[in-house]
């Protein structure tokens, strides 16, 4: 079991979790025992639009301790690792309290801690056209452009990863897997930071998924979507949030709130399942914490 005393003071600490894990919490109980500033690594806690849904830290959370990179995007633009990243930095640069980044976004922590590739941005138009493709179901013939070995790395399965690849191949002429071959030094190597990885139960985390959830409804997520209906497209970045389009179906007449209600639940899961996939297999060197103890 770990306790707030096992942490350095000095060291950035870093966080990170499936959803519903509890690392938000722990982030809270290390700044107010030790001080520090809370930075979110939560790809969809960045945006604006969306603060229940998102499980974003409550304005009672951020009267505790100093929050930063939390609902500071607009809903609209697509935010990159690369613009995390260099956030980050001036936050590592300038602030004068150590840092406790938590989040359950795996790539945000390996670009932070193992380098991220300085691969020029996508024009609009080929986000145009990569983003046609993939809604018009072409991720086989998007996959079939790529190179051999970007497909070789890469996760096939997950259409967003595919369609990086091959925004970065048709606007560089390289492969993605070339990119980050050439990948430079981390802003944040392992060794000097103190990293925490949330290992949940499986069964544990499913039933605090629906508390959770069924809590987003008690405390106005329904509200959130009934806010958010007028500017609604489901090709928004802010609209991955999970919930946003089962809420969003269901005030527009599509499914009943019970419904609405199991769908997000089993998204929720099944999104924890891939996170937790991920940090079984890209954080082995990160001390593992069980949130049941």
């Amino acid at each position: 079991m770990l306790r707030i005393t096992d942490i350095s003071p000095e060291q950035p600490v870093l966080i990170a979790g499936p959803t519903a894990s509890g690392k938000s919490g722990l982030a809270l109980n290390i700044a107010e025992a030790q001080g520090g500033v809370i930075v979110n690594a939560d790809a969809l806690q960045v945006y604006s639009d969306w603060r229940l849904l998102t499980a974003r830290p409550s304005v009672e959370e951020e009267t505790r301790a100093p929050h930063r990179l939390y609902g500071h995007i607009k809903g609209t633009h697509p935010f990159s690792v690369g613009e995390w990243l260099s956030e980050v930095k001036a936050l590592l640069s300038h602030s004068d309290e150590r840092l406790i980044i938590v989040g359950g976004t795996g790539l945000y922590f390996s670009a932070l801690t193992e380098g991220l590739a300085d691969i020029p941005p996508t024009p609009a138009e080929v986000r145009q056209e990569a983003d046609g493709l993939r809604l018009a179901g072409q991720l086989e013939a998007m996959i079939a452009a790529l190179d051999a070995e970007t497909r070789a790395k890469i996760d096939v399965q997950n259409p967003m990863r595919v369609q990086r690849a091959w925004e970065v191949q048709q606007t560089t002429g390289r492969g993605l897997a070339a990119w980050q071959d050439d990948t430079p030094a981390p802003l944040l190597a392992l060794e000097q930071a103190q990293p925490l990885v949330m290992n949940a139960d499986r069964d544990w985390l499913n039933a605090r998924i629906e508390q959770r959830f069924d809590f987003m409804l008690r405390e106005g997520a329904l509200e959130e979507a009934q806010a958010n209906l007028a500017s609604w497209s489901p090709d928004k970045p802010s609209s991955k949030a999970i919930g946003a389009r089962e809420l969003i179906a269901h005030l527009q007449g599509e499914i009943s709130l019970k419904e609405a209600r199991a769908q997000a639940i089993i998204a929720s899961r099944q999104y924890a399942k891939r996170q937790r996939t991920w940090f079984r297999a890209r954080m082995q060197a990160w001390q593992s914490l069980d949130p049941q103890s």
